[in-house]
Formats: structure tokens, C-alpha cells, sequence
């Protein structure tokens, strides 16, 4: 009988048939999809990475990862997404050009950030984008998002008319997915909580003496922390005051010790603190002739 299917000139990928019939037996169409997936990229990147490829949801991917774990066809999970340096596929021009002919939307996105940084992208800028889409599985309109929050970044910080690299933007990717922001209502709340985070600093720079200047990146790291703590301004000036007597000048080490230990100790208001710093009131003594009654 002569067969019924068409065969291309692309390049096969092989099947065992006891791979095939754990699969028929699992009757999981995700998890069969999954596993051809990581085979045509000979097994070379994270399941999740393919969730823009295959245009699936975070829930979506992880299930069919699962099922393919379940079945012993996916070696252990790896604890976490890497740094941009460790692991990442390398994106040759021929890879870049079959994606941009073969989907309209990456085409589209390409366009769309190079309007916003306002240059050319470099074939290595477009394998960057490349890499957050196919590899991290950062969907399309969520890369969209993650340049134009770059961009906005590096306007505050720089003023108008300074753009970030694509190497910045890819590293803020990263720094996404391994928060877990890799859908549109993800990336919206994210920027929603960044952009109130950002409106309270001006506050805490003043409460340590700062100023209205903006905070540098580890300085940042520290008052967004505090803020999740839930420690006011208030507070902050008064770890600030501790520090400076202690240490006669600003420590940020020091100044985060002091409202870790606020922190885990539940004290997070002025007025919290100075109750916990009251010493305990003594108890009336009794008088010789007090005590006589109760003898």
C-alpha cells in the first residue's frame, strides 16, 4: 500500500516505538506535541521555553512538561531559568531569517522595537528577541512590554533620547521569567506594583538625607525591600538615625539590619518601636506595714 502521508524536505526526527506507545497510552496530545517540540531542537532547551513556539499558556506548558516527566521522557527539571551567560542557545542568521519568514507576529515585534529604540536592530539584536521568545517563552506582546518598561527606565534614570541595549533589555527578561512573568496580566500587574514602588522612593531618599535624587540600582534593591517589609518613611528615617550615631554616616547594610530585625520582630511603625524600646514599668513595692496586713 503506498502511503498516505507527505513527506517534506525538512529535517526528521526520530521516534522509538516504545516512546511512541508511552505516549498513545497516555492519550495527552499536549504532552505528544511537547515531546516532538524539544526533539526538533534535539533537546537542547527547557520545555518552557517553547511556550511561545507553541503559542501555549504557562499552565498549558507546565502540564504537558509534567505528563512527559511522568513518563520518563524528560530528564529532572532544572531548578531555575539561567543567567543570560549560562546556556542560552546561539541564534545563527539563518535561524533569525526562518523565524522572521515564517512568523508574522516576530516580524511585527522586530518592527515594533525597532520604532521604539529608534534604530536598526543588528542581526545579534534580533537573535536577542529571538532567545526571549523561542527560549525563555516569553509571548510576544509581553516582549513588547518588557522593552517598553526598559525604555521608560532608562529615560527616568537618563533623560530623553538614551535607550537601552538589547543586552539590558535581555537581562530584565530574565530577571521576568524567573519571576514567573510571562503572560500579558502577569506583566501588567508587575509594572502596575513597579510603577507605584517607584512613585513612594522620593520620600525614603528624603528620610535618609538623600535628597530628590534617584536612587542607583543597589540603593533601589534596598527601599524596594523595605517597602515590601511595609515599613513607612517614618521608619526608615529612624534606622537612618541609628545608623548615623553608630556609624556617623549613611551604611545601608547597617540601616537594613536594623528594620530586618524590625521586621521580624513585627515592628514596623515609629510608634511600634518606641513601645518595644520602653523598658518594663516597675511594680510598686510594698511598705512594711502592707505587707503586715497579709500576714
Amino acid at each position: 500500500m503506498a502511503s498516505i502521508l507527505i513527506h517534506t524536505a525538512d529535517e526528521s526526527v526520530t521516534l522509538t516505538a516504545q516512546t511512541v506507545k508511552r505516549l498513545l497510552d497516555r492519550g495527552d496530545g499536549d504532552a505528544a506535541l511537547l515531546y516532538l517540540a524539544l526533539l526538533r531542537h534535539h533537546g537542547t532547551v527547557q520545555p518552557r521555553s517553547l511556550a511561545g513556539e507553541l503559542r501555549w499558556e504557562k499552565s498549558r506548558i507546565e502540564a504537558a512538561e509534567q505528563a512527559l516527566r511522568d513518563l520518563r521522557l524528560l530528564a529532572p527539571a532544572a531548578e531555575e531559568i539561567p543567567e543570560p551567560a549560562d546556556e542560552k542557545p546561539s541564534y545563527q542568521r539563518d535561524d533569525i531569517a526562518r523565524r522572521l519568514e515564517s512568523s508574522e507576529e516576530f516580524r511585527l515585534l522586530t518592527a515594533e522595537v525597532e520604532k521604539k529604540l529608534g534604530k536598526r536592530l543588528t542581526t545579534p539584536d534580533v537573535g536577542i528577541l529571538l532567545g526571549l521568545n523561542d527560549y525563555l517563552g516569553l509571548p510576544a506582546d509581553v516582549i513588547f512590554l518588557l522593552v517598553n518598561h526598559c525604555v521608560e527606565r532608562v529615560t527616568r534614570k537618563y533623560g530623553e533620547g538614551r535607550r537601552p541595549t538589547l543586552r539590558q533589555i535581555e537581562k530584565e527578561g530574565y530577571a521576568w521569567a524567573r519571576r514567573g512573568i510571562d503572560t500579558q496580566r502577569a506583566a501588567v500587574e508587575y509594572l502596575k506594583k513597579y510603577t507605584e514602588r517607584q512613585g513612594a522612593i522620593p520620600p525614603y531618599m528624603r528620610a535618609l538625607g538623600l535628597g530628590d535624587r534617584l536612587p542607583v540600582a543597589s540603593e533601589e534593591k534596598y527601599l524596594n525591600a523595605w517597602q515590601e517589609m511595609g515599613f513607612p518613611p517614618e521608619t526608615v528615617a529612624l534606622a537612618y538615625d541609628k545608623t548615623v550615631l553608630k556609624c556617623h554616616e549613611l551604611k545601608w547594610p547597617y540601616c537594613n539590619g536594623i528594620l530586618k530585625r524590625w521586621h521580624e520582630a513585627g515592628l514596623h511603625t515609629p510608634e511600634e518601636i518606641e513601645r518595644a524600646d520602653k523598658p518594663p514599668a516597675k511594680q510598686p513595692t510594698q511598705s512594711a506595714g502592707d505587707a503586715w496586713k497579709y500576714v
